[in-house]
């Protein structure tokens, strides 16, 4: 993250939402059918979205839970995208029929679609999003570039794919999408994944990341360790937070103890 003033170039994350269609067994938001909403609401997020441009912030990212359960997804995509560099986070199992078509509506050359995509066979994928998961996540991938929205993927590697991740490359590449719209990540030991990379203020480099408890470091977690601030507006105030906490960790060599009243 370029700490110049303001914030050029830096990225926005939005949980809009944490009830999701998936009860993936490595979710860093332990999010499922089950768990409350938890809803930050359109009018935050064109807050967020004023603010993050005014800052200079270059990408807006809006994740969950699954995002397009929200009936108000499509009017935070169509308030951002003429503002900010716009992506959606996806499983892509439900976009069709009306949310397609909503989708649709407010389309834009400034948005781009992130489906996760863990596998280039069921096997793969299944093996920690579910049975059937695969069949129905491709079908929304062929779905989206059918109707020209720019689709990027995001890979997780796990124990059950990372023998042939060679040839989840392959697959997207027949399906018409480059590697320079794919990438790995490994599995983070976050959220309800009992293995995985540790991750902390010291590993990750900071993206504001905002819910409706307050804003976090980074997308990985909205662990209480991450919290920057426990107010989400104004956003310039969590910037300067941020700022002075990377300048402890370059000083220190720690992160910084965050007390919270």
């Amino acid at each position: 993250m370029n700490t110049s003033s303001p914030a050029q170039d830096w990225k926005l994350w939005i949980y809009t939402n944490y009830d999701c269609n998936l009860r993936c067994s490595y979710c860093l938001a332990r999010s499922s059918p089950e768990v409350p909403r938890r809803a930050i609401g359109l009018e935050n997020v064109q807050r967020l979205v004023d603010e993050a441009v005014a800052l200079g912030f270059s990408d807006l990212f809006l994740t969950g839970g699954e995002p397009t359960i929200l009936d108000e997804i499509y009017a935070m995509i169509a308030y951002a995208t003429p503002r900010i560099r716009t992506t959606l986070l996806t499983n892509a199992m439900l976009l069709r029929g009306r949310r397609m078509e909503r989708l649709v509506e407010c389309a834009s050359p400034n948005l781009t679609v992130q489906v996760s995509l863990d596998g280039a066979c069921a096997a793969d994928h299944d093996a920690y999003r579910g049975v059937g998961t695969w069949a129905k996540t491709v079908a929304g991938i062929e779905a989206l570039l059918e109707r020209g929205f720019h689709v990027r993927l995001s890979t997780t590697e796990t124990p059950a794919n990372t023998a042939r991740l060679a040839e989840i490359c392959t697959f997207h590449e027949q399906l018409g999408i480059p590697e320079s719209d794919h990438f790995v990540r490994p599995m983070a030991r976050r959220g309800f994944a009992e293995t995985g990379v540790e991750v902390n203020m010291l590993n990750l480099a900071p993206e504001l990341t905002v819910d409706v408890d307050g804003i976090f470091w980074h997308p990985l977690s909205t662990d209480k360790d991450m919290l920057v601030s426990k107010s989400i507006f104004p956003l310039a105030c969590a910037v300067e937070q941020v700022k002075q906490n990377l300048d402890t960790i370059a000083r220190t060599g720690k992160a910084p103890l965050m007390t919270f009243t």
